[in-house]
């Protein structure tokens, strides 16, 4: 056993050493994870447990939460699929919250798609996506609503849904499947709030950092004071040289915790170029989660102090008269104030440096 594990030791060294491509990291710790396994007496059938209940095909390996958690299953990818050329144009991801979905079951039926997403004019990045968007799509939930939920992989590589919003046996739910498979699960959320969804398949942080995550919300029984809802997820990209306009995303990077983007739901800057728009007098309310994979989101609105930061369940858990408070990576909060002043109020990620690389908008008050 110890003579596997020194191999196991010397595969992720040459790893840390070697180039930083997103293949041959998936290789290396494929490779790695068969060592520890074999030297751990644990064969692969046996590693599956009771999550592998869909039928899964020959070879492939439809791994648990808790081994995607550990890291002990990777898949070797293709990391661009198409020029830029081939690709959807850029669009603003609107950032308004849509209606609470009607009825006593909400039925979401998603794909996970390994395609390319436009985040500028002149760069598309190489995404693992729920329903082809980067973040997937913005859900809205109310309290005492059961949520069935089926994810259809259409990608190369398993995927699979965690939702922070649920309260379930991950190793069942949260389990990933094999390409042109599916899972479906149910849950009723207990809490109200902003809750952070993503795929947790090994490696989680590639399978995050790659564009696979988003936003539930989750509105509580009795409904919060009007106001214009928005919902900002941030998160981190770390980026190979673009070619042909199209940029993969870079394991290595992501590892180092540098970011070369910072950025609201998907794009550097694009509340910049298109703000946001509000009346004088409304009650203005942003639901901000912390995709991460790895940083938190010290949120701030220039010129203005919130009324009221949730830090847990509304509508209890506030605390008032607050300039900037920090979301950490894979948590939700609300931020709200009443826009009683004319102006372009800049919100930010406070952390500059975060700042600058495109966690930045403006918010416009209009009379």
């Amino acid at each position: 056993m110890s003579k596997t594990l020194g191999s196991t030791a010397r595969l992720l060294s040459d790893l840390v050493s070697g180039p930083a491509t997103r293949k041959r990291f998936l290789g290396s710790m494929a490779a790695a994870g068969a060592a520890v396994a074999a030297a751990c007496g644990r064969p692969r059938a046996q590693a599956e447990g009771a999550a592998a209940q869909d039928t899964v095909a020959p070879g492939v390996f439809n791994s648990s939460s808790r081994e995607d958690t550990a890291l002990a299953l990777v898949h070797p990818v293709s990391s661009r699929k198409a020029a830029a050329d081939d690709i959807a144009p850029y669009r603003r991801y609107d950032p308004a919250l849509p209606p609470v979905a009607e009825g006593d079951t909400v039925r979401l039926h998603w794909r996970a798609l390994e395609v390319p997403v436009r985040i500028r004019p002149d760069l598309a990045v190489a995404g693992w996506t729920f329903e082809g968007d980067i973040p997937g799509p913005i859900v809205h939930v109310r309290q005492g609503q059961t949520v069935e939920f089926t994810l259809t992989n259409e990608g190369d590589v398993p995927h699979s849904m965690d939702f922070h919003a649920a309260q379930v046996d991950p190793r069942t739910a949260f389990r990933s499947v094999p390409k042109g498979e599916s899972v479906t699960f149910t849950f009723r959320p207990r809490y109200a709030g902003a809750f952070m969804y993503h795929c947790g398949t090994a490696p989680v942080l590639m399978h995050i950092g790659t564009g696979m995550y988003g936003a539930i919300i989750v509105s509580p029984r009795e409904p919060l004071p009007e106001a214009r809802e928005f919902v900002l997820v941030q998160s981190e990209m770390y980026l190979e040289p673009a070619q042909e306009g199209v940029a993969a995303f870079d394991m290595r990077r992501m590892m180092s915790t540098l970011p070369d983007l910072v950025v609201f739901n998907g794009r550097p800057d694009q509340y910049v170029r298109e703000p946001i728009r509000v009346r004088r007098g409304e009650r203005v309310r942003f639901y901000v989660v912390s995709a991460g994979p790895t940083h938190e989101c010290a949120f701030h609105v220039v010129g203005e102090q919130f009324e009221r930061v949730y830090l847990g369940a509304p509508p209890g858990n506030f605390i008032e008269g607050v300039q900037t408070f920090a979301v950490p990576a894979g948590g939700g909060m609300i931020f709200e104030f009443i826009a009683d002043i004319e102006g372009e109020f800049p919100f930010v990620n406070h952390g500059f440096g975060h700042g600058q690389k495109g966690a930045i908008g403006f918010l416009i008050v209009e009379p």
